[in-house]
């Protein structure tokens, strides 16, 4: 067995409680590396086409890769995917923390759930050992409650926890699965999966290693990084990801107001630097991570807010705070500490009570549509209010559990044009009229809008930026401004969104300053195997196009790879004052990029593509009228 894996995965049937274990060999791991390649391999081969989400037969996967659990920084992660009962579609999330790497020190590099239990269970994984549990008493439980009995119960601290909240028991389409409280799998509603098949928790517990080929390289790597973290990556320490808000709301790309202007007057307000100012109390970290880029906040007072869900990170400062015109940083730090309790996504339960918020503006809803709640932007009160009504599925909450795309259809009239989405999963703090390129990777992420393997245009407009620099040895030298959609651009998206996915299959954090050369040598370090960027790049191509021909059996249509019309509308004011694609420009750069992954004019993977990817297999998946 190649180093780096565990050699197992473990099966469970929630309907007849049986547990296997699976053994794949060293090339199919080489193949598929982890993470999403893992994920999309088991959903084409093993889902039927056409389930149900929320049926028993969708298949829920938890999958880590080579390097999660590697003694270094990044390697904390895990993916987790099924069928979206948000888009209908290929689904995965990411979350940070320590379950990841528990996982595979648990001996399993990943989990396989199917079927559907008929009592709520959770699910107890310890050193290559495994056994389904009762959990009627953790039912209905907020997510620190649940983790503490789980613990107490096991009588383990350190046992790591990852599970829905109640908004997953209550299949809310955007609830997430939270790991050890302060980490989440966010996106594609993977907590109404776990809730579906009344699995609240999966809790994981092991004294393994994971097996490196050169260890010496590995700590070489791992003091480098140690070493180098104040002068690479000092601003995510000191204030975290929300560090770049009022960065973003100067060059017109902060998200406000459901999207309808690009600059926050209250961004200072709600800003990295004030949570640190005012409320910051700690940093928390992740598995072998030096930077300490999590937040722990805390509160007393008429609003008080409990650090035991750590503090809110830039998506959630948007997703809160500007989307909805709040500039009071307590509640949007309290609405994080609501959805983390709750298991909720943040970036699409703010940009759903956006919709919503712009929905009554509009008279598209009326006071007595929303139980005479005071729903106007800038009412952060509401805003909370509505958060726990989603969770709980309550008056108006039931409707908006849906999500943006569902509930549009339900109102009518002109809802859909405010509705913030790529094929039913909301958009993420990103402004495409800031970042043109993004926006195409929006309209073709697998798992819809999209920002974490995804292009952020911005970053690649001067030859002085190290992303700009790291780009150089795949063969992308000419830093583009980033209303640029010109074939070079294409090709510039594809190589990042390639990369980026490969972090994915690996499974590390993207936000840990590693050079593309350094990532190749811890490849090559933990697995021993040859690991090129070539390899990589191949690898993360791979993954997506498995995803996106998934996508294509159960239905997805070109037309669906689009934009909301509003972003091809330019802002009347502010610092991108009349920018904006033009939607000829953006179809034809989107036709672009159909081509150079080897697509035809209807977004399917021609047999030539699938034959270089050494995956011809999947074309069998296609529908018949595709191949």
């Amino acid at each position: 067995m190649a180093y780096g894996y565990t050699g197992k995965i473990l099966r469970v049937n929630l309907s007849d409680k049986t547990i296997s274990v699976e053994e794949p060999g060293d090339l199919f791991y080489r193949k598929y590396w982890g993470g999403r390649g893992l994920i999309a391999y088991y959903l084409l081969n093993e889902l039927p086409k056409g389930a149900d989400p929320l049926g028993p037969e969708n298949i829920l996967i938890f999958a880590a890769g080579p390097l999660t659990g590697a003694p270094v920084a990044g390697s904390g992660r895990n993916s987790v995917g099924a069928k979206s009962p948000l888009t209908g579609g290929y689904g995965d999330a990411e979350a940070g923390g320590y379950f990841g790497a528990e996982l595979k020190r648990a001996g399993f590099d990943a989990i396989i759930v199917k079927g559907v239990s008929e009592k709520p269970v959770y699910l107890w994984v310890h050193d290559g050992e495994a056994e389904i549990r009762d959990a009627a008493h953790l039912w209905g439980k907020t997510t620190a409650e649940a983790e503490e009995i789980i613990k107490s119960e096991l009588g383990d601290r350190l046992v790591r926890v990852s599970q829905c909240g109640p908004a997953g028991e209550n299949l809310v389409r955007f609830s997430c699965v939270v790991n050890d409280l302060t980490h989440f799998a966010g996106r594609t509603g993977m907590g109404a999966i776990m809730g579906s098949k009344k699995l609240r928790a999966v809790a994981v517990r092991g004294k393994g290693a994971v097996p490196l080929s050169d260890a010496g390289k590995v700590r070489e790597l791992a003091r480098w990084m140690v070493e180098n973290v104040p002068r690479l990556a000092f601003g995510l320490q000191d204030t975290g990801t929300a560090g770049g808000t009022v960065n973003l709301s100067t060059a017109g790309g902060l998200p406000t107001r459901n999207f309808r202007e690009g600059s926050f007057e209250g961004a200072e307000k709600i800003s990295g630097q004030a949570m640190k100012e005012t409320i910051l109390v700690d940093r928390e970290t992740c598995f072998a991570c030096p930077i300490r880029c999590k937040r722990v906040v805390k509160a007393e007072g008429p609003l008080k807010i409990d650090p035991t869900y750590g503090g809110p990170e830039y998506e959630t400062v948007a997703a809160l705070g500007s989307s909805l015109g709040v500039d009071s940083l307590l509640h949007v730090a309290k609405g994080n500490e609501m959805c983390a309790a709750l298991g909720l996504d943040t970036i699409s339960t703010g940009v759903t009570i956006a919709f919503a918020m712009e929905c009554l503006s509009e008279g598209l809803l009326g006071p007595e549509d929303v139980g005479g709640l005071d729903l106007r932007f800038g009412n952060p009160d509401a805003a909370l209010t509505l958060i726990e009504m989603i969770a709980r599925r309550q008056g108006i909450g039931d409707l908006l559990a849906e999500g943006t795309k569902r509930a549009a259809e339900k109102i009518g009239g002109r809802a859909a044009e405010l509705a913030m989405h790529v094929r039913g999963q909301e958009i993420p703090m990103h402004e495409p009229r800031l970042k043109y390129a993004l926006g195409i990777g929006y309209a073709l992420s697998p798992t819809g809008a999209d920002h974490c393997h995804n292009i952020h245009d911005t970053l690649y407009e001067k030859r002085e930026n190290r992303a700009m620099q790291e780009l150089y040895g795949l063969g992308v030298l000419d830093p583009l401004p980033f209303d640029d959609l010109s074939p070079e651009k294409i090709h510039m998206f594809w190589t990042v969104t390639n990369l980026r996915t490969f972090y994915n299959l690996a499974v590390m954090c993207q936000f840990v300053p590693w050079s593309v050369i350094q990532l190749e040598e811890l490849a090559r370090a933990v697995t021993g195997w040859n690991v090129t960027a070539a390899e990589m790049l191949l690898a993360g191509e791979r993954a997506n196009t498995l995803a996106r021909v998934f996508n294509l059996r159960e239905g997805l249509e070109s037309e669906e790879e689009a934009l909301p019309k509003r972003f091809f509308q330019p802002f009347s004011s502010g610092p991108l004052k009349g920018r904006a694609a033009r939607p000829e420009d953006w179809a034809k750069a989107k036709l672009q990029a159909y081509r150079m992954a080897g697509w035809d004019e209807r977004g399917v993977p021609s047999r030539e593509c699938l034959g270089r990817l050494g995956i011809g297999w999947a074309g069998e998946m296609l529908p018949s009228s595709s191949k």
